[in-house]
């Protein structure tokens, strides 16, 4: 059994401008200061019709979205521009996140981001090529020197694409403090976005916090509304444990636009004091993954709804929360009727309330789940100490700040059924057990690990149907590796090397636009690819991580060639293979 436990902790207060502009701002809750940006200083990226894909601060796994999704009407190559003058000061180029990007620092001490492009303005699309067959590594980011590419605002600076970790055609638009790296909430600049749709409230939940927030489904509290005022169906709601806490779901729409974005704040009162809220708005993408902490990650990878805690979780030291009374966890110590009133915001300042009252029912019997039964070794894991467990076959070490809220430690072992296993497999807590920070994991083989297969050993971690990969290394007897998920674990030997595929030997490639490679590995992990034509390194693109492409340009004359293909896994299993072709 565990008691009723929270943690106070310094909170993190974002970081404000102050600058030389005067504005009407909006009132936003009290308990929050008014954020007091430039207005009208950027100006709209994409030349396309003015529309958002998704906004600041929407919800996403591990993440929250940290600018804006400018729509480009469905298709790539709209033009993009500066927002403002400035300089390029970087370019990045890979094959997840923003894909191919520019960052442009202003003399205001801002930064403005352009991502998933499709391709650079041509003077520094042959810089970036340039540099690129300088490092020979197609993946980059390079720091340009501020005289080497001044901008003016509305320059044309590239054409929109859908590279990087995008579903759909758009232009990523952010705003970043140029000193701290803090992206900036760009709906408050004033963009030409309008918004008078209050957010809508679409469920209400309630937590009891006398047990670990991944201990329990929370309880759904229907509700009803006219209008921007919502209530509970039931009047008084019954409170039968010491102490709870509350989580909405929410979402918000821009005028005319039926795309359900991410809300902007939100602020819970108990009989008209505010105890506790979060607002979006200067997140480092250091701290994205406290999302993790601002919402029910178990009932989201259960399969359910995106819900996000009014009261900050003992594990999350800094961030989007303010506390002003107590944490957000209310604790009633007597039989009378409380109201409680939600208070959720845009950014535009249009708001919604949700107002019910409740009250002391009778208490239950605390115990754990039933679903506890079939673990063993328990005892509690808490966020703000390291956290070490070792047995047999498991040692494991968890950093401070590991976890977001208290628990008890689960594991179990089962034999392993596949035929490359050196271990049982082992469950440690669970999939649906968040974590912030990277963890250790040493498995013991249960059987003979050969001279040639000692540095071919992996750690494979899965969960509801997803795995990863990660190279173990040997300390003594046992094989360690670092990982950032709960779930399943077991040691395994990988002695199976990639296919490369692609063409016959000696093809006539002369009316091809280009050549591509898929390669194919048992374990889905390529760590390197790299290509040489006629002894020289050749870039081939990787966009969105599975096709390596090189579109034919002046580094492949018409004549006979060599390409000579190499990949190597997360195992170090390594192909080569020398193809001759015409063009």
């Amino acid at each position: 059994m565990i008691d009723c436990f929270f943690s106070k902790a310094t909170l993190h207060k974002p970081f404000l401008f102050f600058w030389l502009f005067i504005f009407a701002a909006p009132a936003y809750s009290q308990i929050f200061s008014p954020r007091v940006y430039p207005q009208r200083y950027f100006i709209y990226p994409v030349e396309a019709k003015i529309g958002l894909a998704a906004n600041f601060g929407e919800l996403r796994a591990n993440h929250y979205h940290m600018g804006l999704d400018c729509r480009t009407d469905q298709v790539v190559n709209k033009k993009v521009v500066a927002a403002a003058d400035g300089y390029i000061a970087r370019v990045s180029v890979a094959p997840f996140g923003f894909g191919q990007a520019i960052y442009i620092n202003h003399p205001n001490g801002l930064t403005t981001l352009y991502g998933h492009l499709n391709s650079f303005f041509p003077e520094l699309e042959k810089y970036v090529t340039e540099q690129q067959y300088k490092q020979q590594s197609w993946q980059i980011s390079l720091d340009i020197p501020k005289d080497l590419f001044p901008v003016k605002q509305g320059q044309l600076i590239a054409l929109s694409g859908n590279t990087g970790g995008s579903q759909g055609p758009h232009c990523h638009f952010e705003i970043r403090d140029t000193k701290t790296d803090k992206v900036l909430n760009p709906l408050l600049f004033g963009f030409p976005l309008p918004d008078n749709v209050p957010p809508t409230i679409v469920r209400l939940y309630m937590y009891d916090r006398c047990i670990s927030t991944y201990e329990q489904s929370p309880t759904l509290l229907p509700i009803k509304h006219a209008g921007n005022e919502y209530t509970t169906a039931n009047e008084v709601i019954p409170v039968n444990t010491d102490k709870i806490s509350f989580g909405i779901s929410a979402n918000d729409k821009l005028s005319g636009s039926n795309n359900p974005n991410g809300i902007y704040s939100a602020v819970i009162y108990l009989d008209g004091q505010p105890l506790s809220g979060f607002l979006l708005d200067s997140i480092s993408y250091d701290e994205t993954r406290y999302l993790n902490a601002n919402i029910d990650y178990k009932t989201k990878m259960s399969g359910g709804p995106y819900i996000q805690h009014l009261s900050r979780l003992p594990g999350y030291p800094q961030g989007v929360y303010k506390d002003v009374n107590g944490d957000g966890v209310i604790e009633l110590k007597d039989d009378l009727v409380h109201l409680i009133k939600i208070i959720v915001k845009d950014a535009n300042g249009n708001s919604s309330s949700l107002n019910f009252k409740i009250r002391k029912g009778i208490i239950k019997e605390k115990g754990r789940s039933a679903d506890s039964a079939q673990y063993f070794d328990q005892k509690e894991f808490f966020p703000e100490f390291v956290n070490v467990y070792e047995s047999s076959d498991l040692q494991l070490y968890l950093p401070s700040g590991t976890l977001y809220d208290s628990l008890p430690f689960t594991t179990s072992s089962r034999k392993s059924l596949a035929g490359d296993a050196y271990s049982n497999v082992i469950t440690i807590l669970s999939g649906v057990v968040p974590a912030e920070r990277f963890f250790t994991v040493k498995l013991k083989p249960n059987k003979y690990v050969a001279n040639s297969t000692e540095d071919r050993m992996l750690i494979k971690q899965s969960w509801g149907g997803k795995s990863q990969v990660s190279k173990a290394e040997k300390e003594g007897e046992w094989y360690k590796a670092r990982f950032r998920t709960f779930g399943n674990f077991e040691l395994i030997a990988d002695t199976v090397p990639p296919v490369i595929g692609g063409f016959a030997d000696g093809a006539n490639l002369s009316h091809s636009k280009s050549i591509v490679f898929t390669p194919r590995d048992n374990q889905d992990e390529l760590k390197n690819f790299r290509a040489e034509l006629d002894g020289q390194w050749l870039r081939f693109t990787n966009d969105k991580g599975r096709n390596f492409i090189y579109h034919f340009d002046e580094n492949c004359r018409p004549g006979k060639h060599e390409l000579k293909v190499s990949i190597e896994d997360e195992a170090g299993n390594r192909s080569e293979r020398i193809i001759h072709f015409i063009r």
